[in-house]
């Protein structure tokens, strides 16, 4: 059984393998792992160097015993880190491989529904029914047609006949106007007076010579 096998719980032959879902998981899980081992050390290392500093002229045996553990923190650190960068790239492949399935299994879905919905269809089928549409658009077409026909449409007339009778009725007319006009002209006028009108007759001279005595007469038997 390989690393890997052993690592994401994969059997033998018969053995089935993670899904990719569970592959990124558990990938996920030794990073976090590896990430407080990196830690971990790191701390270790700073502790070793605080020691090598304080025994460095007093103790110089113990300050190389703390130096060569630091070295040995640092290099077990190193290695976290290419593991650390190698698991980042495999996790990163897992997941796209995963994206790449689930895009491919909803096509094949698609596809899957795509040829259920025209496995009842047949192009034939198809040009028939297209081609009766056409023909009962034509029939509704001419039922229109028939229908918004005015009653009396199909009688035949001759236009230029009908257009010189017309013409016949407007001279006909454009006649008897003139005959009116020429009628109204012999109807004598009436003429203007020469003479000037009589003036308002005067008073006769008797009448006149009565009034003046009767206005005496009055004044007299006044006074």
């Amino acid at each position: 059984m390989s690393f890997l096998g052993k690592f994401f719980g994969t059997g033998g032959k018969g053995g089935k393998p993670p899904t990719p879902q569970e592959a990124i998981q558990r990938l996920r899980e030794t990073e976090e792992m590896l990430a407080k081992k990196q830690e971990f050390l790191e701390k270790k290392i700073e502790l070793e160097l605080i020691t090598a500093k304080k025994n460095g002229t007093k103790n110089k045996r113990a300050a190389l015993q703390a130096l060569k553990r630091k070295k040995r923190y640092e290099k077990q650190l190193a290695q976290i880190d290419g593991t650390l960068s190698t698991i980042e790239l495999q996790r990163e492949a897992l997941e796209d491989a995963n994206t790449n399935v689930e895009v491919f299994k909803n096509m094949g879905m698609a596809a899957k529904a795509m040829k259920a919905a025209h496995e009842n269809m047949d192009i034939d089928k198809v040009d028939d029914l297209m081609a009766e549409i056409t023909e009962q658009q034509e029939v509704a077409q001419e039922i229109s047609d028939v229908i918004s026909r005015p009653v009396g449409i199909g009688e035949d007339y001759d236009e230029d006949e009908l257009m010189a009778e017309l013409e016949e009725l407007e001279q006909e007319e454009l006649d008897q106007n003139l005959l009116e006009i020429e009628g109204t002209e012999d109807v004598p006028l009436p003429s203007v007076p020469s003479t000037s009108l009589p003036s308002k007759p005067a008073k006769k001279k008797a009448q006149e010579d009565e009034d003046d005595m009767a206005d005496l007469e009055a004044w007299a038997a006044a006074n």
